[in-house]
């Protein structure tokens, strides 16, 4: 599987920050869910629609949203889907510095099992539809969704056979980063990876 980083959002609530890019315990968000996910797929892209030098720094393709003015994460998605050499496509936020250890393996499992087409975590309390292993196959499907002007997630992923797999044992690994007080208050409380 190839994974995706979605790194190409505005940063709205984080003052317009590039998240991606923000640091944590001395590093960039990035470097901290690279460092999870690499191990777990065979390719691993980025997406980000600005300062792509500087993560072309880190060693994997850089893409942009094909659709202009950050359209939202599903624009990231088919951007990956589209360059991704393998048929499952594990997308992940920038975000999330400490996703699961075993993301890819349980989503996969979950969908050959199932028979689905998208496998989403859930944390145990909500659908987290950022972490998810996709079918590249849909592509097409995906792209004719995003030219009628759609832009949900969850009413895109609703269209296809989905699993939804239970993360409830580890819901820290979803606690995301929107704000620099959400950071200053995970960098406080001493939990690293």
């Amino acid at each position: 599987m190839t994974a995706v980083i979605l790194a190409g959002g505005m940063g709205r609530r984080m003052g317009g920050k590039d998240k991606g890019l923000v640091e944590l315990k001395g590093r960039p968000l990035v470097a901290h869910v690279i460092e999870a996910i690499e191990p777990q797929v065979s390719h691993l892209l980025i997406n980000a629609n600005r300062n792509q030098p500087a993560y072309a720094r880190f060693g994997h393709p850089v893409l942009s949203d094909e659709l202009e003015g950050f359209q939202g994460p599903l624009a990231g998605i088919l951007a990956a889907m589209k360059k991704a050499p393998t048929p499952l496509l594990l997308v992940v936020p920038c975000d999330v510095p400490r996703p699961p250890a075993d993301l890819g393996a349980r989503l996969w499992r979950a969908m050959a099992d199932a028979d689905a087409e998208i496998a989403v975590a859930h944390d145990g309390d909500r659908l987290q539809p950022v972490h998810a292993l996709i079918t590249t196959a849909l592509s097409g499907d995906l792209a004719s969704y995003l030219g009628s002007g759609k832009r949900k997630i969850d009413h895109w992923y609703a269209q296809h056979r989905m699993a939804v797999v239970n993360f409830s044992d580890r819901p820290e690994a979803f606690v995301n980063i929107n704000t620099l007080d959400e950071r200053n208050e995970l960098e406080g409380g001493g939990q690293d990876r």
